[in-house]
């Protein structure tokens, strides 16, 4: 037997915080062959998408190249893909980008593959309120606000009503909706006072909906109060007690408790309410008997791992598990635990046993100077909230380039007026639908390998003929 033929497969899904971490665990490792596999080819920060999706931040400082984040480390490989289906009898994992397919087996195999947006039964919601779970959907929502404007100044100069053009719903109050509502007031008032001829971006309308009877639920009463007050403080209007019942093109509809209904109009809208984990979760149920809750996160084991299945680890947002929340910090402890578990065995020494997550506390930011923080009894809002919460997301961030760029971004975003990512085109705003258009989606757009083959020899045959048919023409000619 070969040395890597001896060396221990471990297979990671997913390269979020579960998977990077975990992955890192096994650096200098050489009983160990790590191979990760993504959708998508960088590791996402995802916090920091509503500051790519206001111009703050540019995409590349969120979410740097995974194979280059990995690359000193010998034992591991990065491969595109996105995973379609878990054998756990044969021990496979089966993976697919456009038509290329690949089939990856695995000694130990960590599942960290995240979870989307939750529209709770109403995915056509999404047509007309995009979520903001990845890179795509931040440049869609920065091509739609930015856009809004646009549009309205255009609208404007020719002596028109803007009518909802200026209007801008988000729906969630959790903290991804909190802060994106802060930043497009203080974009309006703030950054493109300055900007338009025809119109007054100041004057546009932010509204903050949710069915919760506060803002920030996990964050206690008392905190989300201030960051309510705050929030209106900034401009931004907030609906609570509101469930959103209908999402068309041109607005909202909502339906209180009392059985009122109310109607919003509004042409740029943000989903930011529910999570939904990720469809293997389905996958690994279906095979080892996992029971799923309502958001498709799957039971595991107090260890991470699943019934009957101490080879398959699961963290992050995809677990069911004493009611952790969907955080990164869980997912980051969670990576790491299943890797020393591993580490542990191949060693033949006891194992850490149960996962005990400790938890770091939660933060959000309202607008520039102002944030709250909430970790254990302990609450603090306001500017040291706020810088508390720029030292930790500059301690999480990938990369000195990135932290430094940031900080640079944030000096002249937050001390300044400056946001130098309000780069849009028409690409971003429209390109998810019309992939989902097309049959078949990306993949339709890949010719077939053999039939591309066919053709060039077809019209190979033809080009022959013709030349054939040329040379005798000409050989005609020349006899006469």
């Amino acid at each position: 037997m070969s040395a890597d033929q001896a060396k221990h497969r471990v297979v990671i899904i997913g390269s979020g915080f579960g998977g990077l971490f975990s992955a890192k665990e096994f650096k200098g490792r050489d009983d160990v062959e790590v191979t990760l596999i993504a959708k998508t080819t960088h590791h996402l920060f995802q916090p920091l998408l509503y500051q790519v999706a206001t111009g703050i931040l540019s995409q590349g400082e969120i979410a740097p190249p995974t194979r280059d984040i990995l690359h000193r480390q010998k034992n591991a490989r990065v491969l595109l893909g996105e995973v379609n289906e878990i054998d756990a009898e044969t021990k496979t994992v089966k993976a697919s980008m456009l038509n290329q397919q690949i089939d990856v087996p695995y000694d130990s195999l960590i599942v960290a593959a995240g979870a989307g947006q939750s529209y709770f039964g109403n995915d056509h919601f999404a047509e007309f309120a995009p979520g903001m779970k990845s890179i795509d959907d931040a440049l869609e929502l920065r091509g739609r606000i930015f856009g809004a404007f646009e549009i309205a100044e255009l609208t404007a100069s020719r002596g028109e009503p803007i009518g909802d053009l200026l209007t801008f719903v988000v729906v969630g109050a959790g903290p991804t909706g909190v802060e994106m509502a802060g930043q497009i007031a203080e974009l309006s008032r703030r950054v493109l006072k300055k900007d338009f001829t025809h119109i007054q971006s100041e004057k546009a309308r932010v509204v903050l909906v949710d069915a919760a009877p506060q803002v920030l639920p996990p964050f206690g009463e008392k905190l989300g109060a201030k960051a309510q007050k705050a929030l209106e403080q900034a401009g931004v209007e907030v609906v609570l007690g509101a469930m959103v019942t209908h999402v068309d093109e041109f607005g909202i509809e909502m339906k209180f408790k009392d059985g009122q209904t109310q109607r919003i109009g509004s042409i740029a809208k943000i989903w930011a309410a529910g999570v939904q984990a990720s469809e293997l979760g389905k996958t690994l149920s279906e095979q080892t008997g996992a029971e799923l809750d309502r958001a498709g996160r799957i039971a595991v084991n107090a260890d991470l791992t699943l019934p009957g299945h101490p080879e398959i680890f699961v963290v992050g947002d995809m677990i069911s598990l004493d009611h952790l929340p969907g955080v990164a910090q869980v997912a980051i402890q969670g990576g790491k635990h299943a890797a020393k578990t591993i580490k542990a065995r191949l060693k033949d020494k006891p194992e850490p046993g149960n996962f005990k997550y400790f938890d770091k506390g939660s933060m959000a930011t309202i607008s520039r100077f102002n944030a709250v923080l909430s970790m254990g009894s302990f609450k603090l809002s306001g500017v040291l909230a706020w810088f508390g919460w720029l030292v930790v997301h500059l301690a999480y961030m990938t990369g000195f380039r990135n932290r430094l760029t940031a900080t640079l971004h944030w000096m002249m975003s937050f001390i300044g007026k400056d946001r130098s990512e309000r780069t849009t085109t028409m690409q971003q705003i429209f390109a998810r639908e019309a992939l989902e258009r097309v049959p078949g989606g990306m993949a339709a757009l890949i010719d077939d390998p053999a039939e591309v083959a066919a053709q060039v020899e077809a019209r190979r045959k033809e080009l022959e003929e013709h030349a054939a048919e040329e040379s005798r023409l000409a050989d005609s000619r020349s006899a006469s």
